[in-house]
């Protein structure tokens, strides 16, 4: 059971905003993400309006007599604390988590160092500034060892190498995206996902998708733009690797300070079926291949219930903006 509020009067939210597009490396998919939820909030009477800050400067929120947004930007200044930090001046409560819980959930490094100080499994890892320091960490965290920028998401940059001579273009592709390159431990096993919703101690996982994908690979063009990749929710999974990898989940979103939404990504290792943390995203994906939606339908929760409901919990920082926000 969901603990989202899809009972909402609609009036009571004011006129909506709905942030997609963007400048980052994912703002096709950012597009199509934020047509999907304009479309759903419109069909439940919100006074919904598309906004492209790369187009329109955010300033015009204030002028348009914007009361919320509901974000749905993706990567670079559209999860990663900017725009959060834009609208917190603005004092324009928005969607999903705050400034500090966005900049760093979106940089995996720092997410990581988080998660294992609080004791949860997330792989090894290496922070590389060179193609030798990329050879090094293969050396030190094994073969297979998946590369990719810090920074980014939705696999952009991302390179599963396994042997020496693969070191120098996979850092010279990731470093494309972000000067901080991400050496990772790669976990053989099952590939998963999961939605948190809420805040706090009401936060609460919703069921597990087991994803895969056309030869286990999960790639952006396989996320996106395919049919062949497969998605299990239910899950297939026993009941009781199901509950551990919600828990963990949960848990992770808390370390994290996150409110709202998220979706963690969970690899299962198959020798021992323990589950590992690989990233959260704070503004996942809602475009028709997204995971969120398939999750929240298993959970009895529709595509428009679940974009009124984020938007319901819209709020700001502030402790007069967070009240005043998230009760509509």
């Amino acid at each position: 059971m969901t603990q989202l509020n899809t009972n909402v009067d609609v009036k009571a939210l004011g006129k909506v905003a709905v942030l997609m597009g963007g400048s980052s490396a994912e703002r096709e998919v950012s597009l199509m993400s934020g047509t999907g939820v304009l479309q759903a909030l419109r069909s439940r009477g919100v006074d919904a309006h598309a906004f492209d800050p790369s187009e329109t400067d955010l300033s015009e929120l204030k002028r348009g007599g914007y009361a919320r947004c509901f974000i749905a930007l993706h990567g670079r200044h559209g999860e990663d604390g900017t725009v959060q930090g834009a609208l917190e001046l603005l004092g324009i409560p928005y969607t999903g988590p705050g400034v500090m819980a966005s900049s760093i959930a979106i940089d995996k490094i720092m997410t990581k160092r988080i998660w294992r100080f609080e004791g949860l499994s997330t792989p090894d890892w290496r922070l590389v500034s060179s193609a030798a320091e990329t050879e090094q960490a293969l050396q030190a965290l094994g073969a297979p060892m998946i590369v990719k920028p810090s920074r980014e998401g939705s696999t952009i940059g991302l390179t599963k190498v396994t042997s020496t001579e693969q070191c120098a273009k996979a850092y010279a592709l990731a470093s494309q995206y972000d000067p901080e390159v991400l050496c990772e431990q790669f976990i053989e096993g099952d590939e998963t996902t999961c939605p948190v919703l809420g805040e706090g101690a009401a936060a609460h996982a919703l069921p597990v998708i087991r994803i895969v994908a056309p030869e286990g690979n999960y790639d952006y063009q396989n996320k996106y733009f395919t049919d062949t990749t497969q998605y299990h929710c239910p899950s297939g999974l026993p009941a009781h690797e199901e509950v551990a990898i919600q828990r963990l989940v949960e848990k992770a979103f808390r370390a994290l300070g996150c409110r709202g939404w998220a979706r963690a990504d969970i690899m299962i290792r198959a020798s021992d079926r323990q589950p590992f943390l690989l990233e959260i995203n704070t503004s996942p994906g809602m475009t028709g291949h997204s995971l969120v939606p398939m999750s929240a339908r298993a959970a009895g929760l529709s595509y428009e219930d679940l974009c009124v409901g984020i938007l319901a919990t819209a709020s700001l920082d502030s402790a007069a903006g967070h009240e005043g926000a998230a009760q509509p």
